[in-house]
């Protein structure tokens, strides 16, 4: 990112920043502003950032627990399930019992 810059505005201090895009990105937000879906880039741009928040906030994982994760999963070693019929057949007989309330 390059050209960093504040400005005060009446909603708040907002910072331009630049960005490298792909053309196929680019074009599509052309054509999201063209066709009216959006009144600006910056609002295009806005708007998928509020998503990927939102997306990365609903999985309410933070960065160091992912890695957490992932490395337990490493650590356990290799599954005893030979298949992946294997692997779904016990998930559906765990589902099973906490829906069936018996344990």
């Amino acid at each position: 990112m390059t050209g960093l810059v504040r400005e005060k505005r009446d909603h708040g201090s907002v910072e331009k920043i630049t960005v490298s895009l792909t053309p196929e990105m680019a074009e599509q937000i052309r054509t999201a502003v063209k066709s009216g879906e959006f009144a600006s880039t910056s609002e295009v741009i806005r708007d998928a950032m509020r998503e990927w928040k939102e997306r990365r906030d609903l999985f309410g994982y933070t960065l160091e627990e992912l890695r957490a994760l992932v490395q337990e999963g490493i650590d356990s070693g290799p599954s005893s399930r030979q298949s992946m019929a294997d692997i779904k057949a016990e998930a559906r007989r765990r589902y099973e019992i906490k829906h069936s309330g018996t344990a």
